[in-house]
């Protein structure tokens, strides 16, 4: 059957699109992963594809134009379909959604041949909060079943793979289903929920929907296998018709990943199906088997072992945890790292943050110096400012510092954008303002976006040197240890000096060790010398 395709929100912010450009042309073979058009949002113009297959049967939105998210971007189908009920039905405004395709129904369940929506009702999909979002969790419902939603109500909290971001209702009515429960995910485009006139019978749509509702069957009695028992929260079954085990598809996988025998868990989905978090918590049964005494030797004491029990835990690593894991990797692996160190003499530093401090209403870090030193040290060594594009390397004429900051589940990149036209108590400002917003999960992808250079410090951790894996696209990223009090050699004499060590990690593909040793005393420069950066 045909598939609707709506204007996907590429950006937290976006509330239009325009097609920049088409790669498909109607009546085009798509492929599921095809790139069908190039879209400008209010932030990039990015690429979006195709996460269905079939025959490009209409084109919604020409070249040039744009529309508001969740209108009618194409329809997708097989050739030759008559799709003319979707378009003289006003698709172009309901969100006839991509999810209503199956994800992967289940098992013997037959597909669905063809599904009405009812006058009113409006499918909402998991929307791209972020251009590299692929997978979204719900972290909190805002709005229960039953509940009546306004244009601009929070629905829930979606994590994606940068922040948690409230994402807001574009139509009112009743919420009739929650697809997605909090604590789960979903690929981008399935159905999160339904919302349309209460009392409005949804079940026609879940049946051919990714999340539809477990078929009823009656429960049959529990595998006498599995001997150890659970308390559960509330009382769950495990759903059986016939040797059948009722579980939804992501279980299901995750289930075969563990090598765990769906028959033996516990379900506490609706009807006692099996969902993924009773997978995910689920522990083997095993017997227990009296280990044999030891024996003893009678010229020798008896040896006491510790008793004990092996112990671990799985924690799933969340849609952040694993893009960090993935961009680092990438970066490590791709671009030729070097390290250069030097040690900088921060004695005028810490009297000059003293008498900036005593200023009414100022108040800036160490940290704040470094950022301000390291934009000025860019401006006059452009060639560590720049980034490998394979063919040509891009000399970045802007200047804009990322300030990685550690959060419970990472490490995530604000950027300050235009650095170099910042003052010290602007850039003081905005990295507690920034760094707030990041400890709180409310980071928007527009401010992790668009660094040329990234400073990481862990000197308030006292760890006095270590090395960074480059922010990418950058060329370098500048590691910021603790300043340490220590014997220095001043005016031929040794006394007591504040001294920090710095060290630059360089991408070799753009930046020779000449060129990173050259920035690096100028940085020293700016640092041992603040009111140079002040005049």
């Amino acid at each position: 059957m045909a598939i609707v395709i709506n204007m996907p929100r590429l950006s937290d912010t976006m509330e239009e699109g325009t097609v920049a450009k088409w790669l498909k042309n109607v009546g085009d073979k798509v492929e599921e992963g095809d790139i069908l058009a190039e879209i400008e949002t209010d932030k990039a113009t990015m690429e979006f594809e195709s996460f269905n297959e079939g025959t490009l049967l209409h084109i919604g939105i020409a070249e040039g134009d744009g529309a508001p998210v969740d209108t009618l971007l194409a329809i997708i189908g097989e050739e030759g379909e008559d799709i003319s009920g979707l378009l003289n039905g006003g698709g172009a405004t309901e969100a006839v959604s991509e999810a209503i395709t199956e994800e992967a129904p289940i098992e013997e369940t037959p597909a669905a041949t063809s599904i009405e929506i009812p006058e009113g009702v409006v499918i909402v999909n998991m929307p791209r909060l972020s251009d590299t979002m692929e997978e979204g969790t719900v972290a909190s419902w805002l709005k229960n079943v039953g509940d009546k939603v306004e244009e601009g109500d929070i629905l829930a909290e979606i994590e994606t793979d940068k922040a948690t971001m409230e994402f807001e209702s574009f139509n009112e009515g009743t919420l009739l289903h929650i697809g997605v429960a909090e604590g789960e995910g979903a690929p981008v485009d399935t159905l999160l929920a339904i919302i349309g006139p209460a009392g409005t019978n949804v079940d026609g749509l879940l049946n051919g929907a990714p999340v539809a509702d477990a078929p009823k069957a009656e429960s049959k009695e529990e595998n006498p296998v599995a001997k150890k028992e659970v308390a559960p929260a509330k009382e769950t079954q495990t759903v059986n018709d016939g040797g059948r085990v009722f579980a939804s598809p992501l279980a299901k996988k995750i289930a075969k990943d563990k090598g765990i025998n769906l028959s033996e868990v516990k379900g506490s989905g609706d009807q006692g199906r099996i969902v993924k978090k009773d997978v995910e918590e689920f522990t083997p049964s095993k017997s227990t088997s009296v280990a044999p005494a030891v024996a003893s030797v009678a010229s020798v004491a008896p040896v006491i072992l510790p008793v004990g029990e092996e112990s671990t835990e799985e924690v799933k690593n969340s849609s952040m945890r694993k893009t960090i894991a993935k961009v680092l990797v990438n970066s490590k692996t791709s671009a030729p790292h070097f390290y250069l160190t030097i040690e900088v003499d921060m004695d005028n530093a810490k009297a000059s943050r003293v008498q900036i401090n005593s200023l009414p209403d100022t108040k800036v870090s160490f940290n704040d110096l470094v950022v301000k030193a390291c934009a000025m040290a860019l401006q006059k060594h452009p060639q560590v400012n720049t980034s490998w594009n394979g063919d040509t390397t891009r000399y970045n004429k802007h200047i804009s510092v990322g300030v990685a900051v550690a959060v419970d589940e990472g490490l995530v990149v604000p950027v300050l954008k235009f650095t170099d036209q910042m003052s010290l108590s602007q850039i003081g400002a905005s990295v507690k303002e920034l760094a707030g917003k990041a400890r709180n999960k409310k980071l928007t992808p527009s401010e992790m976006e668009g660094s040329t250079f990234t400073v990481s410090n862990l000197g308030m951790f006292g760890i006095t040197e270590f090395t960074s894996i480059i922010n990418q696209p950058n060329s370098a990223i500048l590691s910021v240890g603790a300043i340490v009090q220590k014997p220095v050699v001043k005016n031929g004499e040794i006394v007591v000096g504040n001294t920090m060590k710095v060290t630059l990690a360089c991408d070799h593909r753009t930046v020779d060790g000449a060129v990173g040793a050259q920035f690096l005393m100028t940085l020293r420069s700016y640092l041992e010398n603040p009111v140079t950066m002040l005049a």
